[in-house]
């Protein structure tokens, strides 16, 4: 039986998690002849591909390793070999190799100054053109589940949160492994660069931060640009939050809460004692210190102590590719950056331009004749709870706040109204 077969058979790209292949039954002319052990890898390029097959097998027949380009057919409950002979292949790995499983799960990532920070549950393979790749190493809390037995729990979880996928970090982070590797058994220090941890998204890297000890924690916080630094500030635990802002220096939290909307920034001041919060909002930018109070002793009436001021408006009369080459620019620093607010010389609101509906434009098309006209809108006269209905009702991103007259009087994002932890809908 040829192998490119059954192989030619299977999908472009199939996905595998460690967790649920090990163990695999492995079959050979109909028989079952052991069971998948481990996963022999060797670094090509970014991915390392999986070269060998580590088979055990029972009533103390010798164990075998197999070539990847000897398997027929690979699932996640059964593995087909296409060999001339058992005995052929029997042995085990050499002490050069790398085992997958072996050398790498359970093993640490994010190794910040030597100290590990976090622990591989699960590790991700693709099958692609007939080839078998590590793509990503699985630090998640649905790994551990998935880890130890638990998959029904963790699909639960991620069918009840669709929109939060599993916390993997790709292999390209990770620095090359030691060689070579030998009977080492220890630790293996799979590195996230420092470098990278500004491309690691503020919700996933917020995730990471919750796992640590407080030390570990202040020290890669510390390494952050104020900007991530205050997304990520944003998304974690308010019980973490409050022992990490307590853990820097009052000039860096004053620093992160003054990059943050008024919202935000009450979110974060809420968890604090009482006399932590106003020494502070002492320090604050005077502009939103008054916003933030009425957030915090819930006296606000209006929504607008949730508006932001930082936010994209474009003159009418310019083109969509004008306004296209301007964006990055524009954008930077922004709080609202996936709507542009057409407005005129006197910043009355014209129209409203998803930053989708402005890519797939025509270039020649003024921003007149794209934007939308019947826009949804508050007024300085809405509530909180005003706004909360309509985000619930027409699944916007953000809501423009202007007069009677049509003048912006801000923006209010999505988050600063449904996503925070002090929730005064009331």
């Amino acid at each position: 039986m040829e192998n490119n077969t059954i192989k030619n058979q299977k999908k472009a790209e199939d996905e595998y998690f460690l967790s649920r292949i090990i163990g695999a039954s492995v079959r050979w002319n109909g028989k079952k002849i052991g069971k998948l052990s481990d996963f022999v890898i060797i670094e090509t390029g970014k991915i390392p591909e999986v070269t060998h097959l580590s088979i055990v097998r029972p009533f103390g027949h010798p164990s075998m390793v197999v070539p990847m380009n000897r398997v027929l057919a690979l699932s996640g409950r059964e593995i087909i070999l296409g060999i001339e002979s058992v005995e052929q292949y029997e042995g085990v790995p050499g002490e050069t190799a790398f085992l997958l499983k072996d050398h790498i799960l359970d093993k640490k990532v994010l190794d910040i100054e030597d100290k590990e920070v976090e622990v591989v549950y699960d590790i991700r393979l693709v099958y692609r053109n007939g080839k078998l790749y590590v793509t990503d190493v699985d630090v998640s809390r649905y790994g551990l589940l998935r880890r130890i037995g638990l998959k029904f729990v963790a699909d639960l979880i991620h069918n009840l949160s669709p929109d939060r996928e599993e916390q993997m970090i790709s292999w390209t982070y990770v620095q090359p492994l030691p060689s070579p590797m030998g009977s080492f058994r220890g630790n293996v220090k799979l590195k996230v660069l420092m470098e990278t941890l500004s491309e690691i998204h503020p919700v996933d890297l917020a995730d990471i931060l919750e796992e640590l000890d407080n030390e570990q924690r202040v020290m890669i916080f510390s390494e952050l640009d104020t900007g991530q630094a205050s997304d990520t500030l944003e998304e974690i635990d308010p019980n973490v939050q409050r022992e990490l802002v307590s853990s820097m220096k009052r000039e860096r939290v004053v620093q992160l809460i003054d990059e943050m909307t008024p919202g935000q920034a009450a979110d974060i001041l809420s968890v604090l004692p009482a006399s932590d919060a106003e020494e502070i909002i002492l320090a604050l930018d005077k502009q939103n210190v008054k916003k933030i109070r009425a957030i915090l002793e819930k006296q606000e009436e209006t929504i607008t102590d949730y508006a932001t001021s930082e936010y994209i408006r474009f003159p009418p009369d310019i083109t969509a590719e004008q306004a296209i080459n301007q964006y990055a620019s524009v954008a930077k620093g922004k709080d609202v950056i996936m709507y542009l607010y057409v407005v005129d010389k006197d910043d009355h609101l014209l129209g409203v331009i998803d930053i989708k509906e402005l890519l797939q434009a025509e270039d020649i098309k003024k921003l007149g004749e794209i934007m939308v006209f019947d826009y949804i809108s508050l007024n300085p006269d809405s509530t909180l709870k005003d706004a909360r209905r309509m985000f619930d009702r027409y699944d916007f991103r953000s809501l423009p706040i202007t007069s009677e007259e049509k003048k912006m009087l801000g923006v209010v994002p999505y988050r600063d109204v449904m996503n925070l932890t002090h929730h005064f809908i009331e």
